[in-house]
């Protein structure tokens, strides 16, 4: 939820100075499909559906997104800007067990210029925690320093198998209200040409599993991935900014990271969670060596 993140921020930085207002309320469903041995669809807003036909393709996703996690941080991390590893490590909490993150994003030029002139510091950072008890996993974004309680998003990932994934109450314990969906095709949809990379095309990429067609999702659908994304904020007058553009940016966000995860599959398919876990410690290594020198490198806000 980056992006998405992101989008509050300086849709809130570029409308309001102090007013401190109203709570407001927004929820989205995602919707991904991966189809076929390797291969993929989505649907943003709010459900998810990720799906692969494959035995234990629950674990095989959970490798796949890691890595490409991984691979997509070092390519938007340079200049001064990109992604900080501050914690990565087991955890143990109230019962349940899993694997914490927490990771904060440098922005600046993620948003438009003018909103970088007059933002003040710490504006643009995004902290962002994550607790992965596979198969659930919660992540929350916020920005502590500048807008301290007043924002932040909240992303609840479920991986199910097939026979649970037509179910549109996946998330049911957690909220019956769902505001909006939009419905996402890594093949299909447009792409914007600043984001358009060849190689991260799945019609042409060639990841060593074949490409996919105009009908790649006609097939058995063996796992979903549900997403659920709440955002919260206290800032008066600004709901209709920020929902209009998290519709804009969520959708990009998710879709552009699971065509490259796609045309990825070749780094990361006989892959361990060990290896996966040996990557990520190279990862944080890399970014930050990376963070502070070089040009700025990745998406940048359209």
């Amino acid at each position: 939820m980056l992006y998405a993140s992101i989008s509050t921020v300086l849709s809130l930085q570029a409308t309001c100075t102090s007013t401190f207002g109203r709570y407001v309320s927004m929820q989205s469903l995602l919707r991904l499909s991966w189809q076929n041995e390797h291969q993929f669809v989505g649907d943003v807003g709010c459900p998810v559906f990720v799906r692969w036909e494959r035995n234990h393709s629950q674990g095989i996703y959970r490798i796949g997104h890691l890595w490409s996690t991984g691979k997509w941080s070092l390519l938007n991390t340079g200049g001064g800007e990109g992604v900080e590893v501050v914690v990565n490590e087991p955890y143990e909490e109230d019962g349940e067990s899993g694997h914490f993150t927490h990771k904060i994003f440098h922005l600046a030029s993620k948003v438009p210029k003018v909103i970088r002139m007059l933002a003040p510091k710490g504006s643009l950072e995004i902290h962002e925690k994550s607790w992965n008890r596979f198969t659930e996993v919660k992540t929350v974004t916020s920005n502590p320093d500048y807008m301290k309680d007043g924002y932040h998003t909240t992303t609840h990932t479920r991986l199910v198998k097939a026979a649970d994934c037509d179910q549109d109450n996946i998330f049911s314990d957690i909220s019956s209200d769902i505001d909006d969906v939009i419905h996402l095709d890594i093949v299909n949809d447009p792409i914007a040409s600043s984001d358009y990379k060849v190689d991260e095309d799945p019609t042409k990429c060639d990841s060593g599993f074949g490409n996919l067609s105009p009908d790649w999702q006609k097939s058995e659908v063996r796992m979903c991935v549900h997403k659920l994304v709440e955002v919260e904020f206290h800032w008066f007058g600004l709901q209709g900014t920020v929902e209009s553009r998290i519709q804009k940016v969520c959708p990009r966000f998710f879709r552009n990271l699971h065509r490259q995860m796609f045309c990825w599959t070749d780094n990361w398919i006989r892959l361990s969670i060990d290896d996966i876990r040996v990557w990520e410690d190279e990862v944080k290594d890399e970014l930050d060596k990376t963070r502070t020198i070089g040009e700025v490198r990745g998406m940048s806000e359209q």
